[in-house]
């Protein structure tokens, strides 16, 4: 009888229980759904009487449905991960060393000596080989080379020796004999390398108060090491500034340089070297070789050599070709090209619904950098607000943070997790700071946008993460070069949503070959560790990678970055501005990609999820007009 009753009851649906009875329901189903709602009910159900048969009927109902109400919301109601078919590409490679040796090369004892000694570097890697000989003859050059393949002392070695070897020994007073122009703040280190103290190396940058670089201008500089913007600034302003002895010309980065818009700013210094000297030797280096780096060289370069290292990439375009280009657009332009990729470094894609992203980064970073351990790691974000909110994120809940490391049972799961972050709204003081950090430490995570894409030199980074998407796979080709440098091994992983699956393919119409790393396979790393292991009352061991048992604790983890996102109005502003901030730099993606990456295709509500929010904001669209001078700029902050 009594079973019957009970089932007449589940089954009427028109029946009416009893109002207390719905409204606990509802408030733990969707108001909360976490572990402190049900807490308060089991209070707030032990004050007033209630009758046995429903007391058990709601106790067993809630043992049931606690774990799955959660796992359910974050794992259902996700678009299908789509089946990638694909050609396997043949990618072109290029032989990075060589078994020819700097002590072949007709060089200074001395500059031998500090290539083999300071830097530890004997043989010469196949750029090196090419383009040192050239650019000792005294020719212009145009060098194109993979990204990490030494670029940067196959300019800087002739120029040491250039410099060194002239008549009259030079003065620093008299000013600049060589321009390095290069595109961000950090690139730009092979200062170290003269061991020829006559000679002063300097660097201009934006950061540092003008008052003192105008100072070590007046004292004189010999090797000018420049953004475009800055040096234009002293051009205009700094009266000392003269260029009566400059025989070099470098431009280093130039596709990026172009990318960040420079183009005018170097046609500026262009015209104030030539008005004062028409006579010099033009290096113009890139990875990649772009209509406007083309264009550049056409302007800057007298008669160049072309270096050009992996056969299978196309040459510096002859007139017949050049004209096709102007016939087609920039993007069937980029379309044509293929890209070089260092043979050691392993290329990986993941396919990962929008609510699923935050807990699968965060399983990515505890299975390399915790349980596998010796790993150096590089995050890509698409703005600043990104890194900035991430990086508070994580610390917090993966490293504990600050205060709850100091508590026994978080120490050792925080310990080997170092974050650091990098992006172009910090100061120029803090950023180096993170750089030389970073640069010391054997294990990290750095977080980043693309102001880290180019140039630097970070040893021993053994994987690089792209959380957003490249605008281009040129940059997706820069971003991967901070990893596999000069020989070493490296990996990287591109995370795309299941709307972004075309991506593949466009990689793999540029010769990248890209394979496919499954999220599950990520997730289950969770399972070693023990914090987010779901306690239920007489539960057994965990038996091996339970595919249950792995949603639990990604629910659980997820659940962890919700509660801290809500803890405070601030933390959930804060959430919805890094939101706004990758919503807009969705929005950037070219004209040729948008059938790839196109707002329209992006929940809201799910995209939300991974910036630990549990809904969609309802005043995220009146954000971009109200303060838009705090919003992110249409090209997203680097």
């Amino acid at each position: 009888k009594q079973s019957g009753g009970l089932k007449r009851k589940l089954q009427t649906p028109h029946g009416n229980p009893p109002v207390k009875r719905k409204r606990k329901l509802s408030l733990n189903t969707f108001r909360k759904g976490a572990t402190e709602a049900d807490r308060r009910e089991e209070g707030s159900s032990s004050q007033k009487p209630v009758p046995k048969k429903q007391l058990t009927d709601k106790q067993n109902e809630s043992q049931k449905s606690r774990p799955f109400i959660k796992t359910s919301s974050l794992f259902k109601n996700n678009p299908e991960i789509p089946e990638i078919h694909r050609k396997e590409v043949q990618q072109v490679q290029e032989n990075v060393f060589t078994t020819d040796f700097f002590s072949q090369l007709d060089l200074h004892p001395h500059l031998i000596s500090t290539i083999n000694t300071v830097l530890n570097i004997c043989s010469m890697t196949s750029v090196q080989k090419q383009t040192i000989p050239v650019l000792l003859q005294g020719r212009d050059a145009l060098v194109r080379s993979q990204t990490g393949s030494g670029k940067t002392l196959a300019y800087g070695i002739p120029l040491v020796q250039s410099l060194q070897g002239m008549e009259s020994k030079i003065q620093r007073s008299d000013g600049p004999y060589a321009l390095v122009l290069v595109p961000t703040r950090e690139v730009g280190g092979f200062s170290s390398l003269s061991p020829f103290t006559w000679i002063v190396p300097g660097v201009l940058m934006g950061g540092e108060k003008r008052k003192s670089e105008k100072a070590r201008l007046r004292k004189g500089i010999n090797i000018l090491i420049s953004t475009p913007g800055r040096l234009v600034d002293h051009i205009k302003s700094t009266e000392c500034i003269h260029f009566r002895h400059t025989q070099w010309l470098i431009i280093d980065e130039a596709d990026r340089i172009l990318d960040l818009g420079f183009d005018k700013d170097v046609t500026v210094i262009l015209n104030a070297l030539n008005a004062e000297r028409e006579t010099r030797q033009n290096v113009l280096l890139s990875a990649t070789l772009t209509e406007g780096v083309t264009r550049l060289a056409d302007i800057s370069l007298n008669d160049p050599v072309s270096i050009s290292i992996a056969d299978e990439i196309q040459k510096v375009p002859e007139p017949a070709s050049q004209t096709d280009r102007e016939a087609s657009s920039s993007s069937n332009c980029m379309d044509q090209e293929n890209f070089a990729v260092p043979e050691t470094l392993q290329q990986y894609f993941m396919m990962v619904p929008s609510k699923l992203r935050l807990v699968t980064l965060a399983a990515f970073i505890l299975q390399k950098c915790k349980f596998e351990k010796h790993h150096k790691m590089i995050i890509f974000f698409s703005s600043c607000e990104q890194v900035e909110f991430y990086y508070e994120l994580l610390v917090k809940v993966l490293s504990g943070g600050s205060e709850s490391q100091q508590h026994g049972h978080s120490s050792l799961s925080s310990m080997s997790l170092q974050f650091l972050r990098l992006h172009g709204d910090m100061e120029q003081e803090e950023r180096t700071e993170v750089f030389q950090e970073f640069l010391k430490s054997k294990t990290g995570i750095l977080l980043c946008t693309d102001v880290a894409a180019r140039g630097l030199d970070l040893p021993q980074v053994t994987w690089i993460v792209q959380y957003n998407a490249p605008a281009s796979p040129a940059e997706y080709i820069h971003r991967i070069g901070r990893t596999a440098r000069i020989g070493c091994r490296g990996s990287s992983l591109l995370v795309l949503a299941p709307s972004e699956a075309e991506y593949v393919s466009l990689l793999a119409s540029h010769k990248i070959n890209v394979s496919e790393l499954k999220m599950e396979k990520v997730l289950a790393s969770l399972m070693k560790d023990d914090r987010f292991k779901l306690h239920r009352p007489g539960s057994k061991k965990s038996c091996g990678k339970n595919p249950q048992e792995v949603r639990e604790r990604a629910t659980i983890l997820q659940t962890k970055f919700e509660n801290h996102v809500h803890s405070s109005e601030g933390t959930v502003r804060w959430a919805k501005k890094a939101l706004q901030s990758f919503l807009c730099a969705y929005t950037t993606y070219p004209k040729d990609l948008k059938h790839i990456f196109h707002i329209k295709s992006l929940h809201l509500g799910h995209v939300a999820k991974s910036f630990g929010l549990r809904d969609a904001p309802r005043n995220l669209t009146a954000l971009p007009t109200s303060g838009s001078k705090r919003k992110t700029k249409p090209t997203p902050k680097r």
